[in-house]
């Protein structure tokens, strides 16, 4: 293991650890990061001297940003398949994550975003810390939730999901656990010694224990109470929840609205009818099956390319959407991301 490594992997005492390593970029995702990831988790699967795995990220800003949006705009730019077969392998780890045989641990530190919540949100034990901003925010440039956030999005209580998905809204450690996002609260100033607990714990007894040593009690959840939500967002299309919103009443449904309409318009109408798909499939693995179909497909959308741009190259905010109403995305244009990914299925549904 080298210091440079975009992943340090180790393992201390009985406990596999990872650590995402690029603290400049927040740990954003490359592919080369993910099969890493892959690779560590199958050999420590049947190795009997590692009880269990820790992921968290290096630096005090966060877990992870998200994946390479970069690259991802780069690929559908240049229309090649690099941003597909990044995705392929990002969602298979996902996948493995959530089935992981022995306790998978994430520290969900800071910023945890897009697919920095792929590799924690599917873990066994989900840790979140006063400093924890968790999101799926990938309307504001012009994509749609995946790493499987449409399955965790479409089962969280009521339309908190629908309200985030849209939004691109950000929570805490509060929300996250009261959304089904993360599950234990502990201090960051802690994470240190629970890492070094974790490190003795011989079985997922002995993980359980010294996560409930350290758990306290989380902040109060801010977003689960609110009757607008479930009011507005239970709307059947995109344009009836922004009228909704706007017509509540509420200074918070007004300005979420607002912030709807800011996004994408094709990316808001596929991510609400993903949502409301991924809540009638049975599985991860299925959710998972759709998410990459719908994420090849984005790759032919100009919003993905013209978003990235405006947010992360050249910054100015001031994305040109196309078209740049929701009443001009057309049925069709939503239903093409549903077609069949170009290079099949992942494979994680037996006939898929």
């Amino acid at each position: 293991m080298s210091p440079d490594d975009k992943v340090l992997v180790r393992v201390e005492g009985r406990l596999g650890r990872l650590t995402l390593n690029r603290p400049r970029a927040i740990n954003a995702l490359d592919h080369d990061m993910v099969l890493t990831l892959r690779g560590a988790l199958a050999a420590w699967e049947d190795d009997d001297a590692v009880a269990a795995v820790l992921i968290d990220g290096a630096g005090e800003r966060g877990l992870c940003a998200g994946g390479d949006v970069r690259a991802i705009s780069a690929s559908a730019r240049d229309g090649d398949l690099r941003a597909a077969a990044f995705w392929r392998d990002e969602y298979l780890l996902n996948a493995h994550i959530a089935r992981y045989p022995k306790p998978y641990v994430a520290f969900m530190d800071g910023v945890v975003m897009g697919g920095g919540v792929g590799v924690s949100a599917h873990g066994s034990v989900r840790i979140v810390t006063e400093r924890s901003l968790v999101a799926m925010p990938e309307t504001t440039i012009g994509f749609v939730p995946d790493v499987g956030g449409t399955y965790l999005l479409s089962r969280a209580p009521g339309e908190t999901g629908t309200h985030l998905a849209l939004t691109a809204g950000a929570v805490g450690a509060g929300d996250a656990i009261a959304l089904g996002l993360a599950d234990r609260f502990v201090p960051s100033g802690r994470l240190a010694e629970l890492a070094a607990a974790l490190a003795d714990a011989t079985s997922a007894g002995g993980v359980a224990e010294a996560v409930e040593r350290f758990a306290e009690t989380p902040p109060e959840p801010s977003l689960t109470g609110k009757p607008w939500i479930g009011a507005c967002y239970a709307a059947e299309t995109a344009e009836e929840i922004v009228e909704r919103l706007s017509a509540f009443g509420d200074p918070e449904a007004a300005a979420a609205a607002d912030t709807v309409l800011a996004k994408s318009p094709t990316a808001v109408k596929t991510t609400l009818a993903a949502l409301r798909r991924a809540g009638e499939l049975p599985t991860l693995e299925a959710v998972l099956e759709q998410e990459y179909r719908v994420s090849c497909a984005a790759l032919a959308s100009p919003d993905l390319v013209e978003g990235v741009r405006a947010q992360v190259i050249d910054k100015d905010r001031s994305p040109k959407w196309s078209p740049d109403t929701l009443a001009a995305v057309s049925a069709a244009e939503v239903e093409r991301h549903f077609a069949p990914a170009p290079d099949g299925p992942l494979g994680l549904v037996p006939g898929s």
